[in-house]
């Protein structure tokens, strides 16, 4: 018997999936499907349903005052800490920023989460498509490149994908913000409903309810959502969408899958006698070991920056600034949402109301800057996530009251507030990029990223109308105390990080074709964020799962046809 013989085949497979997370859970899913043996890498720790959600049903009492957690402890997670749904409570999906070191040359954000499942777990759920309008910018105004497909050629899979995840929203029939396959919305409370009819008849413009991955009613074998708000800790109803809960399930039903957590992914092993990488090479997380995996296909989901870098980190005789990095692109066009800016104020005349539960989700306003014929001293344009609430208890606190008035006015809730965050495009700039620091290494002995990341003149100008549009709308509401605001931006804080290794017409300009292909590298697919050539002003989530799903498909047949073997 060949030992060394024996033991490749046991590390061998039709397909290897890298990274667990959105788009990796979704490829996945289509390849085991279509009867492929196939690895999914995960660098991160294993998280099964339901079972590894410790703090899923944790009441508040249970946890620190406020979910904090003590300051010497927060100095692990300078940059993780940023974000809205951080603490005790959820501290374990997000990396310890001491452990994993980058460099920025301008401030970068970068939030991360290495375990089985990735930010599919911690994500916010609103789910958007893009548009055609989006689609074409790129050609339209000259930045970037034209993607290589339109919005006709990605609808039959973002219904595909919203079936199975199960999307609550309101249909609306705007081009701008094409309707998906709809679960029942959730309610828009009083305040909301009346921002939405002074919209319309003020502005002509449309409020509707938040297109959000969170089941209104049992589907495809999942719960419900309970309305309790506490997603990011996981939830055990299965009522979002997740990997752990939805698409690695299915996949691992197949008899198909093969999930091998701890499994820090180093490079691609190009073979140059048949154009194709033969094999991906892995550092055992928990023994250091290198290990090389191989198959037929591979797919590259480690996210926007994970597989840029482990592109760039797989040099050959034939590729030696990177896989497929003849465009000199993979790294560059970093793309994120800029947000942190718009208006908020209080809202009075709706006392006797309240709402029940709590909605794990607002609403939101869709684009309305350039489109059609209004025309601005920009380019592209913004949308609004919104919420409103009732001050509660805890404004108590500063009330100078005593004895019986402060039980009163502490167990009455407080009057209705409202806001609009908007969330802006960012141009693909060539400069945006991240790079390989190849003389300072992280504990596993991998490069380290640097960014260079920045937004610029279109973003400030943009900025300006997000801010005053907000407060303007809020004003004709009759909303008092209006406050807008432009709080600082860095990128990577929208947790929309995209562009890396951007889809495209020409190989000289871009690194994939339009079936998400490695241009010279016909069995490497990159689904996450990597691919996008632009980036719209919507939550591109969706997104990436249609193009995931699409992609594997795409993969499975030419495997049956004997093209990619």
């Amino acid at each position: 018997m060949n030992i060394n013989g024996q033991a490749k085949q046991d590390m061998t497979y039709d397909a290897i999936v890298v990274g667990s997370g959105m788009s990796g859970g979704w490829s996945a899913k289509e390849l085991t499907e279509r009867g492929l043996k196939t690895l999914v890498l995960e660098r991160g720790r294993n998280v099964e349903h339901v079972k590894d959600y410790p703090t899923m049903n944790l009441d508040p009492w249970e946890l620190p005052p406020n979910d904090d957690i003590p300051y010497e402890e927060k100095k692990n997670y300078k940059k993780q800490q940023l974000v809205y749904n951080f603490g005790e409570s959820t501290k374990h999906w997000w990396v310890k920023d001491v452990d994993q070191p980058y460099e920025e040359k301008e401030r970068f954000d970068w939030i991360r989460g290495y375990h089985v499942g990735g930010r599919s777990i911690m994500w916010g759920r609103v789910t958007l498509r893009l548009s055609q309008m989006d689609f074409e910018a790129n050609l339209k105004d000259g930045h970037g490149v034209d993607w290589p497909i339109r919005y006709n050629d990605i609808a039959p899979w973002y219904s595909y994908v919203e079936k199975f995840a199960g999307i609550s929203g309101q249909a609306e029939g705007l081009p701008q913000l094409p309707d998906s396959e709809f679960l029942p919305p959730m309610e828009l409370s009083c305040v909301e409903k009346e921002l939405k009819k002074t919209m319309k008849e003020k502005f002509g413009r449309v409020l509707t309810n938040i297109r959000l991955a969170n089941l209104t009613k049992p589907h495809n074998g999942r719960g419900q959502c309970m309305t309790r708000n506490l997603c990011a800790r996981g939830c055990p109803y299965g009522a979002y969408f997740s990997s752990n809960a939805a698409t690695l399930p299915a996949a691992a039903a197949t008899g198909n899958l093969t999930m091998r957590p701890h499994s820090i992914v180093h490079s691609l092993e190009y073979d140059d006698s048949t154009g194709k990488v033969s094999g991906v090479n892995v550092i055992d997380e928990l023994t250091g070991d290198m290990l090389t995996f191989h198959s037929k296909i591979v797919f590259l989901n480690a996210s926007t920056v994970g597989t840029a870098m482990i592109l760039m980190n797989s040099t050959s005789d034939r590729f030696p600034n990177g896989l497929g990095n003849d465009s000199d692109q993979v790294g560059r066009n970093v793309m994120d949402h800029h947000f942190l800016v718009g208006a908020d104020g209080v809202v009075e005349g709706y006392e006797d109301q309240y709402y029940w539960g709590r909605r794990p989700g607002g609403y939101y306003v869709p684009r309305f800057r350039n489109v059609g014929a209004d025309k601005r001293d920009y380019v592209r344009g913004f949308g609004y996530q919104g919420n409103s609430s009732r001050q509660g208890w805890g404004r108590a606190i500063a009330e100078l009251a005593m004895g019986q008035h402060l039980k009163d006015f502490a167990a009455n809730p407080g009057p209705w507030t409202i806001g609009l965050l908007g969330f802006g495009e960012i141009l693909p700039y060539e400069d945006n990029r991240v790079t390989i620091n190849r003389d300072k290494l992280d504990k596993w002995g991998l490069p380290t990223p640097v960014f260079d990341v920045k937004i610029r003149e279109n973003e400030f100008k943009m900025r300006k109308d997000m801010a005053n549009d907000a407060a303007e709308m809020l004003e004709a509401m009759g909303a008092k105390n209006v406050n807008p605001y432009d709080y600082t931006y860095a990128p990577g804080l929208g947790i929309h990080e995209m562009g890396t290794a951007r889809m495209g017409r020409d190989p000289k300009t871009s690194v994939l074709n339009k079936w998400n292909q490695i241009h010279d590298v016909p069995n490497v697919f990159i689904t996450d964020g990597s691919c996008m050539a632009s980036s719209g002003c919507q939550n591109p989530s969706l997104t990436y799962m249609a193009l995931s799903a699409r992609a594997a498909n795409y993969a499975a047949d030419q495997l049956e046809k004997g093209e990619l073997s």
